[in-house]
């Protein structure tokens, strides 16, 4: 599991559609499935269920998003503080 994998995965939480989580971050919606269902072998579960109509995330998926959410967050601030420190 990579800062990749968590972002995609973060934006389709967020935006509860593949192609919606693709447009968001200029990947496709594929891309976007490929992703997530690469995740869910890594972790052996399954982080949503989804069919045709509608996307929900697993009490696992929750998980996963809430502690992404957190992951991104620090990733984001130490990025700019490393930055600032070079400046």
């Amino acid at each position: 599991m990579d800062l990749e994998q968590l972002r995609i995965f973060a934006a389709l939480a967020e935006t509860g559609s593949f192609s919606a989580a693709g447009k968001r971050l200029y990947k496709s919606h594929s891309s976007v499935s490929r992703t997530v269902s690469a995740l869910e072998r890594e972790l052996g579960v399954a982080l949503a269920v989804r069919d045709r109509n509608s996307f929900a995330l697993t009490g696992e998926g929750r998980r996963l998003y809430d502690g992404a959410k957190a992951l991104l967050e620090q990733a984001e601030e130490l990025e700019k503080s490393v930055k600032e420190a070079g400046e």
